[in-house]
């Protein structure tokens, strides 16, 4: 299946956002979306949609086509996440699809005070810097993933205390697939803001 097709069949599921009993309103705190590698806030434009209804403070990530600079992108993310807390006053959660979870989680890992809570989706762990992650981390993983291995999705690392939960569905339809989009407003809805 390629990328287009997987993006179809997530596109199909949105209708399914509009079923009753779905995850409680937002506390209005905000929220940055991190697009994957080689993508840009278009492709979250359903993510952030759906949590801007709900009621977040929701934000994309501003800086164009996501390159894999890991390093440069967490740095212009944390000063993002800085402005944000100063402009609310109230700690960010990073929600990040692929690389841009990647990129969540360093961003987490040097700003845990402004940080609240990260949500991965599909988002390969990367080894390299020794300092936890204080942040909840819950890294959603699917085994149909058809680009990053779930087994790389799972963070080895007992002291980042990250909580994994298995989805359905191919890379390309996690950021617009109904059922994921329901699951990360839960996720959201359950560790609410101080």
């Amino acid at each position: 299946m390629n990328e287009a097709t997987g993006l179809l069949r997530g596109l199909a599921t949105l209708p399914g956002l509009a079923m009753p009993g779905g995850p409680p309103r937002g506390d209005g705190g905000p929220v940055r979306v991190l697009p994957g590698y080689l993508t840009g806030d278009w492709s979250t434009v359903a993510l952030r949609g759906y949590l801007t209804a709900l009621g977040y403070d929701v934000r994309g990530w501003g800086l164009g086509t996501n390159r894999g600079h890991v390093a440069r992108d967490a740095h212009n993310i944390s000063r993002k996440v800085a402005s944000d807390f100063n402009r609310t006053g109230r700690p960010v959660r990073l929600v990040g699809w692929s690389l841009g979870g990647v990129i969540g989680r360093e961003v987490a890992r040097g700003s845990a005070n402004r940080v609240h809570q990260v949500v991965t989706l599909g988002s390969p762990i990367i080894q390299g810097d020794a300092r936890s992650i204080k942040p909840r981390v819950t890294a959603l993983y699917s085994k149909s993933d058809d680009v990053v291995n779930w087994k790389v999705c799972l963070d080895p690392d007992l002291a980042n205390h990250t909580q994994h939960i298995e989805v359905r569905g191919k890379h390309s339809e996690l950021g617009f697939s109904a059922p994921v989009l329901r699951l990360v407003a839960e996720l959201l809805a359950e560790n609410p803001l101080p």
